[in-house]
């Protein structure tokens, strides 16, 4: 007999309900914050609260968190603020190593590096979370603001972020995701889904960035073949500022005002999202640009399919060679869809009006000097296959137990 969707429902909070011997620690700002703190994230145990009061924290070193199924709550993102302007050493501000921990409303400012890590911890969530260097755009910021990798389960819901030197929002090595209703500023990339399965990123708004949201697949990383991703619904608009990632950074080479990048990735939907105001391009499709010797990675990009978008003004100032000279041929500012010419072509599915740049590069690897412009129109086709095992209605996404932790 199969059980009523209701009853389900309620047999999956009673499971995940605290242990009956659960508490709450409440840690108020004041003298001592960084010791009381760290005690309190010590000393607690599977399903405790670690209540965070209203104020500034002032903190000098990091702090981790190695317990099992905790709660870090603060009175709001602009209430609790953990505050590492005076941090020491170059770490992150927050790192949590353990499962089915959830992070929600209290703030990170100005860490030495990563806002907050999380690493090998399953089913985390963050939520309505800030992290923010408060001197904008520099250099010397933190690389990521929210970086959960290596997981399985990961929610990222109502956070802002601002400042990256990275991304603000990074989620790496990791599968079954959502990152969903952020808002991502001045950060090099607002919203980065890198060497990671199943992931949905909707609702978001990313603006102010060098690029708004990236889809990256890299060699030599521990864990490999990135895709299944999904992007739609999402607010992609004023992606203009200059690029101030650290020489050497992968996403030193991301063109200013470019909205979504794909690249070398299988098997990325790109539907029903605004772009406005994105200087180089609204959707860009390229190949990885370096050298390798990882023989499990495919530089190419496979599977990506564009439809339903909606375009504003986006392609009038692109970060490309030649690009008076295109601006010329495309009437002031170039189509919507630029695609590097390698691997499979991006697909249109749907309403999309089908237009694109290709740069025609000859070879995986070729410099921008190489290419020849032309202009290309998407092919059809039909909606990107399911994941293996789901039905066609199922997007990928996080686990749907995480939700009931923020309800």
């Amino acid at each position: 007999m199969r059980m009523p969707a209701t009853l389900i429902a309620v047999a999956t909070a009673l499971a995940l309900a605290a242990p009956a011997h659960a508490k709450v620690i409440p840690v108020a700002a004041g003298e001592n914050a960084q010791a009381r703190l760290q005690e309190a994230l010590i000393l607690a145990e599977p399903g405790d609260v670690v209540e965070l009061g209203a104020g500034r924290f002032t903190l000098t070193d990091g702090l981790s968190l190695d317990v099992t199924g905790v709660t870090v709550r603060g009175a709001g993102m602009d209430a609790t603020v953990l505050d590492f302007t005076g941090q020491k050493g170059a770490g992150e501000g927050l790192l949590v190593t353990s499962d089915e921990v959830t992070l929600r409303d209290f703030a990170v400012e100005n860490t030495k590096g990563d806002g907050i890590k999380s690493k090998g911890a399953d089913n985390i969530v963050y939520y309505r979370v800030r992290v923010t260097w408060t001197g904008g755009p520099k250099e010397t910021n933190g690389a990521y603001g929210i970086y959960p990798v290596s997981s399985t389960g990961v929610l990222v819901d109502g956070c802002k972020v601002s400042g990256a030197s990275d991304a603000g929002i990074y989620v790496g090595q990791s599968k079954a995701i959502t990152v969903r209703y952020n808002y991502v500023e001045q950060s090099v990339a607002g919203i980065e889904i890198e060497n990671s399965r199943d992931a949905l990123v909707t609702g978001n708004l990313v603006t102010r960035n060098t690029g708004g949201i990236l889809v990256f697949d890299l060699p030599n990383l521990p864990v490999m073949g990135g895709g299944n991703v999904v992007i739609r619904d999402n607010l992609v608009v004023g992606n203009d500022t200059p690029n101030f990632a650290p020489k050497g950074n992968i996403v030193a080479g991301v063109r200013r005002g470019t909205g979504v990048m794909v690249m070398a990735n299988d098997g990325v939907m790109v539907g029903r999202n605004q772009f406005d105001g994105n200087p180089t391009t609204s959707i860009m499709v390229v190949s990885y640009p370096l050298a390798f010797a990882d023989a499990r990675y495919n530089p190419a990009p496979r599977n990506v399919l564009i439809g339903g978008n909606r375009f504003g003004r986006d392609g009038y100032d692109p970060q490309l060679p030649g690009a008076a000279t295109l601006l010329t041929a495309f009437g002031g500012s170039l189509p919507p869809v630029l695609w590097d010419g390698l691997g499979d072509p991006p697909k249109a599915v749907d309403l999309v009006n089908g237009k694109a740049l290709s740069l025609n590069l000859p070879k995986q690897g070729a410099g921008a000097e190489q290419a020849k412009p032309a202009p290309f129109r998407l092919p059809d086709s039909v909606p990107m296959p399911p994941a293996p095992g789901a039905s066609q209605a199922v997007e990928p996404r996080a686990p749907a137990a995480l939700d009931l932790r923020i309800q």
